[in-house]
């Protein structure tokens, strides 16, 4: 089996790739929690080039991982995990709470200027 055919690839790139694209402004904050100050937090935007391209692979992994879960038809052997109904319905709960998670992060630079006021 491929690796890009296992079950979690789409999920997993999705996550990896919003976590990119939240790295120019959930980044600092971190730093800023953790108790790191000073001016210079403000000048890390080495990755803000970057962003509209990790924001494009967050969407096409997370449509790939909706496609994979709800309309392409499961085609798995009667013994394997792929084959229970409770693992697809994990499957799919994890994919909506790991999207509401994803579209938190990628809407932050919108909503999160109200936060840090």
């Amino acid at each position: 089996m491929s690796p890009f055919k296992a079950p979690g690839t789409p999920l997993l790139g999705g996550i990896a790739a919003a976590i990119g694209a939240s790295l120019c402004c959930v980044g600092p904050l971190v730093l800023v929690t953790l108790g790191v100050g000073g001016a210079w937090i403000g000048t890390l935007t080495a990755l803000e080039p970057y962003r509209p391209l990790f924001v494009t692979l967050t969407l096409l992994f997370l449509f790939l991982a909706f496609r994979r879960l709800y309309r392409s038809p499961a085609s798995c052997d009667a013994d394997a995990p792929c084959a229970r109904p409770a693992t697809r319905r994990r499957q799919r709960l994890l994919f909506w709470v790991v999207s509401l998670l994803l579209v938190a992060l990628l809407t932050f630079p919108y909503y999160g200027v109200y936060l840090l006021d």
